[in-house]
C-alpha cells in the first residue's frame, strides 16, 4: 500500500494525457473553438512534459508487472511528447484552413501519444499490445483526416488494413512465446525457457512474428511498401506525428525487448535482422532516387534511416543504447524540421499538400528564411558535418564499426552517399529560377506562426547539436535501461 502514491507519480505522465483527453472532448462538446482546442492540448502535453521531472527522482521503479519506469522509458517519454507539442503547433497552423471540423484531430493526437508512453514503458506482453494499439488506432483516424480528399482516405484505409494484419502476426508470436515459456514478461522468459529445449522452434517463430509486426510498424523492407503512399496522402501533420513519435515509441520497445528477451539473442535471429536492416538501407535510398514527389521521398528516405538504427540493434552492447538515443533524437528534430516546411507550405483549402517538386522551385526567392531551413534539415538528413544528423550517424557507424560487422557499416556509408543526391536534387531546386509552372508558397507572416516559431527552433536546434552534442550525449548516457 506504501508503494501507491510512488507508482501513482511514475505514471503521472500517462495520467495527465488521460484528463487532458477527457477535459478537450468535454470542450469540444460544450463549444467547438480550434485554438481554445489546441491551447489545452499544448497545456496538457506541456504538464505532461514537466511532471518527468519528478519521476527521475524515482527511478528505476516497477508498476505492477506490466510497466518499467526507468531512465531509458523517461528519455524515450520527453522525446515523444516534445514531438507532439511540435506537431500539435504544426496541426493548429495547418488545420486553421481546413473548411471542415478540427477539433476531433487534438483528440487522436492526445490518444496516440498516450499509447506511445505506455508502449515505451512497457515490460510485459500485455502492456506491448495495448500501448501499441492505442498507438495505431488514432493514427488511422489521423491519417484519413482530410478524408474529402481521396487520397487521404485512400492512404487511411491502407494503413488500417496492413496494420492490422501486422497486429494478427504479433499477437500469434506473443501466443507462441507464451506456449513455450508460461510467461508473458519480457526478462520471465529467461527462466520459462531454462529447461525448455523442445521448445525452441517455438520460440524462433515467435519472436520471428513479432519481428515481422514490428518491422512493419518501423517501415522495414520487406514490409515497407505501404510507407510512401500514406506518406503522400496523409495531411502534413499526421505524416510529420507518424514519422517521428510513432517511430520513436516502436523503436524503444523492440530495443527494450531485444536486450532483456534471451530468444532476440540467438545469432539466427540477429543476421535476419541485420539482412533486414541492410535491405532497408539499400532499398530506401535506391527507390527515393526516383520520386517525384518530397513526401514520398522523405517515405522512402525514413526506410532508409530506420535501417542504420536496425543494425545498432545487432551489435548489441552499452554503446549501441546510447547510439540508438542520440540517432533518434537528432533524426526527429530534423524530420519534423522537413515536414514542418512541407506543412507551413500546404493548405486543405489547395487539395493535397505540396508534395511535387516543382511545387518548391524557386522557394528561396520567396521565401527566403523558410527555404534555409528545409536545406539545413536535408543537409542533416545527409548526415553532413556541423549538422545534428553527422552526430547520430556517426554514432552508428561507430558502433557497427565496433562490433566489427564491416558490411553494415559498409551499407550505412554507401547509402548515406545515394541519399546526398536527392537531399541535394531537392536543396538545387529551391534555388532555381522562378518556375513557368504551378507552384505553392507559404502565408505571409508564417514565422509568427506557432509551427513557423516552432520550425525556426528546431533549425537552430540542428545546429547546436551539431556544434555542441555534448550535451545530448551525456543525457543519452545517463539514461540507463533498467533489467528488473
Amino acid at each position: 500500500m506504501n508503494q501507491f502514491p510512488t507508482q501513482l507519480l511514475a505514471l503521472a505522465p500517462l495520467a495527465v494525457l488521460c484528463v487532458t483527453v477527457v477535459v478537450v472532448m468535454l470542450s469540444i462538446a460544450a463549444r467547438r473553438h480550434h485554438f481554445t482546442t489546441a491551447t489545452m492540448t499544448v497545456i496538457g502535453l506541456s504538464l505532461a512534459l514537466v511532471s518527468l521531472l519528478g519521476v527521475l527522482r524515482i527511478t528505476p521503479i516497477q508498476v505492477t508487472s506490466l510497466f518499467i519506469i526507468d531512465d531509458y522509458s523517461v528519455l524515450y517519454a520527453a522525446i515523444v511528447l516534445v514531438a507532439a507539442l511540435a506537431c500539435t503547433m504544426l496541426a493548429h497552423a495547418y488545420l486553421e484552413t481546413l473548411p471542415d471540423r478540427r477539433e476531433e484531430f487534438y483528440l487522436l493526437l492526445l490518444c496516440s501519444t498516450g499509447g506511445a508512453l505506455a508502449l515505451i514503458a512497457s515490460r510485459h506482453f500485455a502492456s506491448f499490445f495495448i500501448g501499441l494499439e492505442l498507438l495505431s488506432v488514432p493514427l488511422y483516424g489521423m491519417v484519413a483526416y482530410a478524408f474529402r480528399d481521396r487520397i487521404s482516405l485512400e492512404a487511411g484505409l491502407k494503413y488500417m488494413v496492413l496494420s492490422g494484419a501486422a497486429s494478427a502476426f504479433l499477437l500469434f508470436g506473443m501466443a507462441l512465446l507464451y506456449a513455450a515459456s508460461g510467461t508473458l514478461e519480457y526478462a520471465g522468459l529467461v527462466d520459462g525457457l531454462a529447461n525448455g529445449g523442445e521448445h525452441q522452434s517455438w520460440v524462433m517463430i515467435g519472436v520471428g512474428m513479432m519481428v515481422i509486426a514490428l518491422t512493419f510498424k518501423l517501415s522495414l523492407v520487406p514490409f515497407h511498401l505501404w510507407t510512401p503512399d500514406v506518406y503522400e496522402g496523409a495531411p502534413g501533420p499526421s505524416s510529420a506525428f507518424l514519422a517521428t513519435v510513432s517511430k520513436v515509441a516502436v523503436f524503444a520497445v523492440l530495443l527494450r525487448f531485444f536486450t532483456l528477451a534471451p530468444p532476440a539473442a540467438n545469432e539466427w535471429l540477429l543476421t535476419l535482422v541485420g539482412v533486414i536492416a541492410f535491405a532497408s538501407m539499400m532499398v530506401g535510398n535506391l527507390l527515393a532516387l526516383r520520386q517525384r514527389n518530397v513526401k514520398r521521398l522523405l517515405g522512402y528516405s525514413s526506410i532508409a534511416h530506420l535501417g542504420y538504427l536496425l543494425s545498432v540493434i545487432v551489435a548489441g552492447g552499452e554503446l549501441g543504447t546510447e547510439a540508438v538515443g542520440v540517432y533518434l533524437a537528432t533524426y526527429i528534430a530534423t524530420m519534423l524540421g522537413a515536414f514542418g516546411v512541407i506543412t507551413l507550405v500546404s493548405s486543405p483549402y489547395s487539395g493535397t499538400d505540396a508534395g511535387a517538386l516543382h511545387h518548391y522551385r524557386g522557394l528561396f526567392w520567396r521565401r527566403p528564411y523558410l527555404a534555409t531551413v528545409f536545406t539545413l534539415m536535408m543537409l542533416s538528413l545527409a548526415g553532413i558535418p556541423i549538422t545534428a544528423g553527422f552526430i547520430g550517424k556517426f554514432y552508428v557507424i561507430a558502433v557497427a564499426v565496433d562490433a566489427h560487422l564491416w558490411w553494415l557499416a559498409g551499407g550505412i556509408v554507401v547509402g548515406s552517399a545515394i541519399g546526398l543526391y536527392y537531399y541535394l536534387r531537392l536543396m538545387v531546386i529551391m534555388f532555381l529560377d522562378e518556375p513557368g509552372e504551378s507552384r505553392r508558397d507559404a502565408v505571409s507572416g508564417w514565422g509568427q506562426q506557432s509551427g513557423g516559431i516552432m520550425v525556426l527552433l528546431l533549425a537552430a536546434l540542428v545546429i547546436f547539436f551539431g556544434v555542441y552534442p555534448q550535451p545530448l550525449i551525456a543525457l543519452v548516457h545517463a539514461a540507463g535501461m533498467a533489467h528488473g
